[in-house]
């Protein structure tokens, strides 16, 4: 005897020879088949969109803004109000280049002041351009020979200098000052007996609000340090207005005076009150 079915008796076979039941199935199957290629083009699609993604893992990163490193302004009114991009570092070798090769004797009158002038190794700075600067400045007929009471001449030969320049890194400047009980936080220059030390971060930066072009501040630092070494002491600012004395600190600011680079001014000292 045939089992009975839940689902009733069994539907006639039509043409194809598939019962009615049958034709059923192949639907569901269908379907199911469907539902599966959907499934696998969905997961191809986000297969590809995840090789796409770690393929993209290998480009370069984007690089953030470039951000630079401003001198110590721990002095001179804080930082400027648009800085510039520096290059140069806060602390080299501790060795220093020496300018080779020497000058003629400028001046006209006085005792003779041969001065030697080297550039800390690591800084970037080549000691015959700063060297020349210096020349520049010191032979120039503004500068402290107009007083016809000195003469100067650059050496290369420690043993024959009176005096060395030296452009040196913040740390180092620093650390250099500090040997003769000098303080400058990493900022400003400093004069030792024997020794002008140029801060490398004054040399390239000068500082905020100084109201002149750099190469003026450099002329002024090598005046005034060097004005150190031929026994000049610091001065005041006139007033409001004024040319700022050469021995003025210029570096912590003006207080009212204008830039100047030169002691000597229309060849008559240009000086202020002395500061005690």
């Amino acid at each position: 005897m045939t089992p009975s079915s839940p689902y009733g008796p069994p539907a006639p076979p039509d043409q194809s020879g598939r019962s009615a039941y049958g034709t059923a199935r192949p639907a569901n199957v269908r379907i199911y088949r469907r539902r599966r290629r959907s499934l696998l083009l969905g997961l191809l699609v986000l297969a590809a969109a995840i090789v796409v993604t770690l393929n993209r893992g290998d480009e370069p990163p984007v690089e953030p803004p470039a951000t630079t490193t401003q001198g110590e302004m721990g002095h001179g009114g804080g930082a400027p109000a648009h800085p510039t991009p520096t290059s140069y570092p806060s602390v080299g070798a501790g060795r220093f280049t020496v300018a080779d090769g020497e000058t003629p004797v400028y001046g006209t009158d006085g005792p003779l002041r041969r001065y030697r002038v080297t550039v800390e190794r690591g800084t970037g700075q080549d000691a015959h351009a700063f060297a020349a600067k210096v020349d520049e400045v010191l032979t120039d007929p503004r500068s402290w020979i107009a007083s016809d009471e000195l003469r100067v001449q650059r050496v290369a030969d420690a043993g024959a200098a009176d005096f060395t320049i030296y452009l040196a890194t913040p740390v180092t400047s620093e650390r250099m000052c500090a040997e003769g009980g000098l303080t400058t936080e990493r900022y400003t220059s400093c004069r030792l007996p024997g020794q002008v030390i140029i801060n490398l971060a004054r040399w390239m930066e000068a500082v905020p609000d100084y109201g002149a072009p750099l190469d003026t501040y450099r002329t002024y630092v090598i005046n005034h340090e060097v004005g150190h070494e031929f026994g000049e002491e610091h001065e005041a600012c006139p007033g409001p207005g004024a040319a700022a004395p050469v021995m003025q600190q210029q570096t912590y600011g003006l207080n009212g005076c204008l830039a100047n680079a030169w002691p000597y001014l229309d060849g008559r000292r240009y000086a202020g009150d002395i500061v005690p």
